[in-house]
């Protein structure tokens, strides 16, 4: 199956966040949200969040800066 991360298509076998996550060693990194779809998904759902083909995967980290 294809998602993209970021804007950049991959294949995946799995079909939940998290594995998509770990696979990119995000699951444990402080200071990110994810979306799919433009929906926010907090960090409590991302191991049950069913992805399909074409889904859209926003990772943002956190800065600090003035």
């Amino acid at each position: 199956m294809q998602v993209y991360l970021n804007d950049t298509p991959i294949s995946i076998t799995a079909s939940k966040l998290f594995e998509v996550l770990k696979s990119q060693a995000l699951e444990t990194k402080k200071g990110i949200a994810v979306a799919v779809n433009d929906e926010v998904i907090h960090r409590t759902d991302w191991e049950t969040k069913q992805l399909k083909e074409n889904d859209r995967i926003l990772v943002i980290t956190a800065t600090q800066g003035g």
